[in-house]
């Protein structure tokens, strides 16, 4: 036994207890001899100290693992933001450029959290955005081919025209005009129902003494066909307007008689039915295909069918038509009559 273990022997542990790391030198152990009453003491030797690698261990614990588990978690957060963010910075790019079928929602998977509603929303203003310039382009090219005829007829009008024949031509001149006129006014007001959808409703309407004042001025015009009225007493709605249904109705019907050969008739009927009127405009002519029923609503369809005139294009009259009726929350829709010609029905909600 060396003298400090005989010194200190006094602070003899028990191998139970245990070793702390506050300790300057290992601590001197004791173990006691069952037949007598000495002990054994023994110095732990320094390799069997605990905390050797304390240092170590604290600096693991403490910086490095907390330091890479921040960097791992901060490049998550990061790719799980700024991915999505960066789609939608390429998307619109790539709508600004004239892409207006680019989409993102889809490429987002299927998390469910403010960029995917981000996400959603880009998606239906570029559908809208998309569908709106798609419209506008096509309105423009047809409203280009549209205005060719009159102003070539225009044109000729001008080049020949003769003093002796002056009012022929200045006739001529004036008809051309006035189509023209109309057929820009036509188109500005579609664009305008297109783009901003309003909601007109601002005033009752008794739609016999509308239907009342179409069918005269209808009558005036068509006088070598056949127009035939079929209305209850008073059929008044409620928010709703002249401007818009007048119009509409005024379309539809000289549409019917457009198509109609001459001596045949137009039969317009109102009813009523559940919470709206029914108005149905049933003409002789020769109907349309059935692929082409929901497509004559749009601006200068052409059909192979044709008219007296060789004409076959429905122009702007059934489109704005729909759109006007559109506003005041009326539907129409067209239908191939069972006897033959075409069947234009109208619903407009009675309030």
């Amino acid at each position: 036994m060396n003298v400090d273990a005989e010194e200190a022997y006094h602070f003899g542990r028990s191998v139970d207890w245990k070793i702390h790391l506050y300790f300057e030198h290992n601590p001197i152990m004791e173990l006691p001899f069952s037949q007598t009453k000495g002990s054994f003491l023994i110095k732990l030797p320094e390799r069997m100290r605990p905390g050797t690698y304390w240092l170590t261990t604290r600096i693991l614990l403490q910086i490095i693992f907390p330091l890479v588990l921040l960097v791992l978690l901060s490049t998550w957060i990061y790719r799980h933001i700024i991915t999505p963010l960066q789609q939608l910075e390429q998307a619109t790019t790539a709508f600004s450029q004239g892409n207006f079928d680019v989409r993102v929602r889809a490429s987002l998977g299927n998390r469910n959290d403010e960029l995917s509603h981000l996400a959603s929303t880009f998606d239906q203003m570029a559908a809208r955005i998309g569908e709106l310039i798609a419209k506008q382009r096509q309105l423009i090219s047809d409203l280009s081919h549209e205005l060719r005829t009159p102003l070539t007829r225009l044109d000729i009008a001008v080049n020949n025209f003769e003093i002796e024949k002056s009012h022929q031509h200045l006739e001529r001149i004036s008809r051309e005009s006035t189509y023209i006129r109309k057929l820009v006014e036509d188109t500005l007001t579609l664009a305008w129902l297109d783009n901003e959808k309003p909601i007109i409703q601002h005033e009752k309407v008794d739609l016999v003494d509308l239907l009342d004042v179409v069918i005269d001025d209808a009558k005036f015009e068509f006088s070598d066909r056949e127009l035939i009225l079929e209305t209850p007493n008073h059929a008044v709605i409620s928010n709703s307007s002249h401007q818009a249904l007048c119009p509409a109705l005024e379309n539809i019907i000289r549409n019917a008689l457009r198509y109609t050969p001459i001596g045949k008739k137009v039969t317009v009927t109102l009813s009523q039915q559940v919470g709206s009127y029914c108005i149905e405009v049933i003409d002789q002519g020769p109907g349309i295909a059935p692929e082409y029923l929901e497509k004559i609503f749009l601006p200068f369809f052409r059909v192979n069918n044709t008219n007296e005139d060789g004409s076959n294009s429905f122009g702007l009259g059934l489109a704005l038509a729909k759109r006007l009726l559109n506003s005041v929350r009326a539907d129409v829709k067209a239908l191939n009559n069972e006897n033959g010609g075409l069947k234009v029905v109208i619903m407009i909600p009675i309030t």
